[in-house]
């Protein structure tokens, strides 16, 4: 009496279809190099930054620096600058505060006075200083994208270019 090789074969088959799909999935690149992390932390300061909330604001400029600083420039219409930086690996906590209907707000907390804080051009005069908190105003967010910028600035933190 003949073997059939059939029912062996189908056996196998949902071995070898999971082989397969390990075999793609482990194909892909696992982690984001410090580049890709700049990059990304980059697109979602400048997409989620809410300056609405203060309708002077002429324009801003905001941006994760490749020796990672996080930098806000604001400019208002009478002409005054604000201007905010810290380097990431003096962060010592990353809070999210729920707001109105349309904006949130994140808080950056240092241990020491880390984040630089200056004005330029303000007729109540120029002023130079440090502080441990600065809260920027972002549109509406989910967990998810606020867990991903979480991930982001701890890597970054991780790294001393």
């Amino acid at each position: 009496m003949r073997a059939s090789i059939v029912k062996p074969v189908l056996k196998i088959r949902p071995g070898i279809a999971l082989l397969a799909i390990c075999l793609l999935l482990c194909s892909f690149k696992g982690l984001m190099d410090d580049q890709e992390w700049t990059a990304w932390g980059n697109r979602f300061l400048n997409e989620t930054y809410d300056p609405s909330v203060d309708p002077n604001i002429k324009k801003f400029e905001i941006n994760l620096t490749p020796d990672h600083f996080i930098r806000l420039r604001k400019t208002y219409q009478q002409g005054k600058q604000e201007y905010f930086s810290f380097r990431i690996n003096r962060m010592d906590a990353l809070n999210f505060k729920p707001g109105t209907a349309n904006t949130d707000t994140i808080e950056f907390k240092t241990v020491t006075d880390d984040i630089i804080y200056q004005t330029f051009e303000d007729p109540a005069g120029d002023l130079d200083s440090m502080v441990t908190q600065w809260d920027i105003p972002v549109k509406k967010l989910s967990p998810k994208r606020l867990d991903s910028l979480k991930e982001a600035l701890t890597f970054l933190k991780g790294k001393n270019p």
